[in-house]
């Protein structure tokens, strides 16, 4: 990235391209195809089979963490001494495992017979803004990137042989820069990398003349990213045509962002979750149900004390693509509702994965009331047609939260009420101090958090339970 910074525009395209093509060297491969139609012929399977398919994958990766992995090794060691009998072959024995853990000593949790040398090295800042490096063997990436090109490219009509664009968190032109490219043709993922920094008022109309140029099928980015472009290309009345989909990850999709992004883009909008560590992957398909991907991870879900198969609170999962740097009880940071298993009977999309009801944000984007409840999903309190154009609600003690938004010309002071009225309703009594912006400042990864809690929150019992 630093070489890259100092290039000038027109060498730009040559150094993404490049680095494009040593990518899909990596993801993808003559059995490539094999793996997307094995991917989907799976999404049949009955529940029966997906949890007996799930709990011998989970047996055979706790049976090489614990002699294979020194870090796990250590710990099991320990308990032995420490006269602990109990066995590693059940996952509710195994300690929860945070990112500070990883961050620490990150190559202690690669397998003994693995060489990070030869293996596909991840270094990313997460939604923290804190790094963190992961190790995939070629064989986990091609595993991963063929559910990808099955559930987040084949389910909404597009592959990795069509031409798109991404509103991404790497920073491809100066923060400073007023002109145009901000963005790069990335020929070897046939990607238009465009910068999630420079969506001004005032430039966004170049961003729409490149969809155009560069004959996009589909749109890929963070919502709020996706959102901002959506409602900037309504107010100049230049709509994008062509458009197959556009799809969200990385941050929740709220309701009013989807209505705007398929106004402005005339296709549909489809949400998907995942994350760098691989340990928990969804995506939303054409009956608007969230499907996980079994194949990714053993998910448990958090509250305060314990963990169980279904509930709401932390997801803590367990990795069982990625054999060779297991994550094990990984505490995500990530607030979900995952529902019983008798929702995951066929969907009326016809599959038969497992559904989660909703992945609610950043556990520390769920606000805490006075009598212990923790409350996420806050978009509904900017009802439909508000005039507001963005807005953040930052809670900074447990009586008094502050709404940081971006009025809309016909914003009046009876909205604002409104809008203080419905946090008190779900909240309680509670102090709202409206702060009118010109602009929501993005996290130093690009991304908008809708909700960010100052109060510090209970902790998720981090021992295993007997």
């Amino acid at each position: 990235m630093r070489l890259y910074s100092r290039l000038p525009p027109a060498l730009a395209p040559l150094a993404a391209s490049a680095r494009g093509y040593y990518l899909r060297s990596w993801r993808y491969g003559a059995d490539s195809e094999r793996l997307v139609g094995e991917a989907l012929d799976r999404e049949s399977w009955s529940p029966a089979r997906w949890k007996t398919w799930q709990e011998e994958s989970l047996a055979r990766l706790l049976h090489r963490a614990a002699t294979q992995v020194p870090y796990y090794r250590r710990e099991w060691a320990s308990r032995r001494q420490r006269g602990d009998r109990r066995s590693w072959e059940y996952i509710e024995h195994w300690p929860m495992l945070t990112k500070a853990v990883v961050r620490q000593s990150p190559a202690a949790f690669v397998a003994d017979d693995c060489d990070t040398r030869r293996m596909f090295h991840e270094h990313t800042s997460g939604t923290t803004g804190q790094s963190l490096d992961l190790w995939w063997s070629r064989a986990t990436v091609r595993a991963w990137y063929a559910l990808f090109e099955a559930r987040c490219r084949r389910w909404y009509g597009v592959s990795r042989n069509d031409r798109w664009a991404i509103l991404g968190g790497q920073l491809v032109a100066p923060a400073e820069r007023r002109r145009p490219p901000f963005w790069v043709w990335n020929a070897g993922l046939n990607q238009l990398y465009m910068s999630s920094y420079h969506l001004a008022p005032d430039l966004v109309v170049h961003y729409l003349g490149a969809l155009r140029r560069y004959r996009v099928s589909y749109l890929w980015g963070y919502s709020s990213a996706l959102y901002e472009l959506a409602r900037a290309a309504l107010d100049l009345g230049q709509p994008v045509p062509g458009l197959r989909v556009a799809i969200t990850n990385a941050e929740p999709l709220f309701a009013y962002q989807r209505q705007t992004i398929e106004a402005a883009f005339g296709c549909p909008v489809r949400e998907t979750y995942g994350m760098a560590e691989i340990v928990a992957d969804a995506s939303e398909c054409a009956a608007g149900a969230l499907h996980l991907w079994p194949e990714v991870g053993w998910i448990e879900v958090g509250s305060d004390e314990q963990v169980s198969a279904t509930g709401n609170g932390e997801l803590v999962c367990t990795g069982l693509l990625n054999v060779d740097m297991p994550l094990i009880r990984y505490r995500t940071g990530d607030a979900a509702s995952v529902g019983a298993p008798e929702m995951n009977r066929t969907c009326p999309c016809g599959r038969r994965l497992p559904r989660v009801e909703s992945i609610e944000g950043r556990c520390d984007d769920t606000l805490v009331t006075r009598d212990g409840r923790r409350v996420g999903r806050l978009d509904p309190v900017f009802k439909r047609h508000m005039p507001i154009v963005e807005a953040q609600i930052i809670q900074e003690t447990l009586d008094r939260v502050r709404v940081r938004y971006v009025p809309a010309p016909n914003f009046t002071r009876e909205c604002g009420d409104s809008v203080a009225d419905e946090i008190r309703a779900r909240l309680g009594p509670t102090d709202v101090v409206l702060e009118a912006t010109d602009r929501i400042p993005r996290g130093a990864n690009g991304k908008f958090r809708a909700v960010i809690s100052l109060v510090q929150q209970p902790a998720i019992e981090s021992t295993p339970q007997p």
